[in-house]
């Protein structure tokens, strides 16, 4: 029994001895390790030295580990200066400008402890660049039919990181969708005309947003406009006329002469476009030769567009002894000159013109200007996510 209890006793006093002695090894790693943490630390880029791909979008910061910066530069690789600026009490330096593609930047600081930094790296270098062209123009006053338009110069590949990049604000608050044509047009409505009054404004935050296969947004964009007196006009085929509504209530009436036969104007919901005072028709823009005998090259006045495959409302005094009886055009609404240059001074872009009672079928919802034939349900459901994804 005594010598086990003296065994045990042993232990413990090597235990103790062991816990109380300092190693002369550990101890000379924590002096080294003091000795580290003492010695001046230079300056910390956000951006490591050799890095590539560095979306150009992100700010680029420095930070002063000891002291404060006291001079910090950047520059491209033509030796323009990058702008920015030194905040936190000289702490951090951070660049103010937005940072270009495929281009290789150099950053060089100094701290107040002598230490310096030298950074190199190089921005992404996309297969193409997206920009983003809007409408309605800025400032502009349009009708309750204009829907927001977003076309870009390129196929978007990923459509959902474009919708993203995009914020539309209205006041007051009206819900909306958007919805592509194709993979270059996107556009956004609401599920009924808008309110006259309303504000509506569009910011695309397109610059250093992936948008797929090699493809990244351009510079931003943004616009803004109102909508105002609630202007539809209403051509009925069985009438042959055109009553006109501001607010609801009845301003004009004038006599038309719609699509004939085969080229029957078709019904549906169309948006005002483009205006012109004087512009030339030809029918071979759409594949109809002028030679052929229902083929024209015809100089006409006061033409405003209704859809992208060329229907207008526009001058047609050759068919003002139609006009109101007789269906003769390729599927514009011909009225007389007076009537003409009346629409053209009193109508703006977007508003709207409801064609009814033909037998020409019904525009199609994406023709440009035929929107508000998609009905909302598919509009509302979206189609960012391609059926080949």
């Amino acid at each position: 029994m005594l010598r086990g209890v003296a065994v045990v006793a042993a232990a413990a006093l090597a235990a103790t001895l062991t816990a109380c002695t300092i190693d002369k090894g550990e101890s000379e790693t924590v002096e080294a390790a003091a000795q580290t943490s003492a010695m001046p630390m230079p300056p910390v880029a956000s951006v490591a030295d050799g890095a590539t791909e560095v979306n150009p979008d992100t700010p680029v910061t420095v930070k002063a580990v000891d002291g404060t910066l006291t001079e910090v530069q950047m520059v491209n690789e033509t030796g323009k200066v990058i702008e920015a600026s030194i905040k936190d009490g000289g702490k951090t330096w951070s660049t103010d400008e937005v940072l270009g593609y495929n281009r290789t930047y150099t950053i060089t600081a100094t701290a107040s402890n002598g230490q310096t930094l030298t950074t190199t790296f190089q921005t992404i270098a996309p297969t193409a660049l997206a920009e983003a062209y809007l409408s309605p123009i800025p400032d502009s006053t349009v009708g309750i039919g204009q829907v927001i338009a977003i076309t870009f110069n390129t196929a978007i590949p990923d459509r959902e990181a474009a919708q993203k990049a995009i914020t539309i604000e209205t006041t007051p608050h009206v819900d909306g969708a958007f919805y592509w044509l194709n993979d270059r047009v996107l556009r956004w409505r609401p599920k009924d005309f808008w309110t006259p009054g309303t504000e509506v404004s569009v910011d695309v935050k397109l610059h250093g947003v992936k948008l797929g296969d090699g493809v990244w947004g351009d510079e931003d964009n943004a616009t803004n406009f109102t909508i105002g007196d609630a202007i539809i006009a209403y051509a009925d085929d069985n009438t042959k006329t055109m009553t006109i509504t501001k607010d609801g209530e009845e301003i004009i009436s004038m006599p038309i002469s719609m699509g004939r036969d085969k080229y029957a104007t078709p019904n549906g919901t169309y948006v005002l476009g483009d205006r012109s005072q004087q512009m030339v028709m030809d029918s071979s823009t759409y594949g109809l030769s002028t030679s052929s005998p229902d083929g024209y090259r015809t100089t006409v006045n006061y033409a405003t567009q209704m859809s992208w495959s060329g229907i207008y409302v526009h001058s047609a005094p050759w068919s003002v002894w139609a006009q109101g009886s007789q269906n003769t055009s390729h599927g514009c609404l011909n009225v007389s000159p007076a009537n003409a240059e009346w629409f053209f001074n009193n109508t703006k872009r977007g508003d709207v013109v409801i064609v009814k009672n033909t037998i020409g079928g019904t525009l199609n919802g994406y023709d440009g200007l035929g929107d508000w034939n998609i009905p909302w349900e598919t509009w509302s459901a979206g189609n960012a996510q391609r059926e080949d994804q």
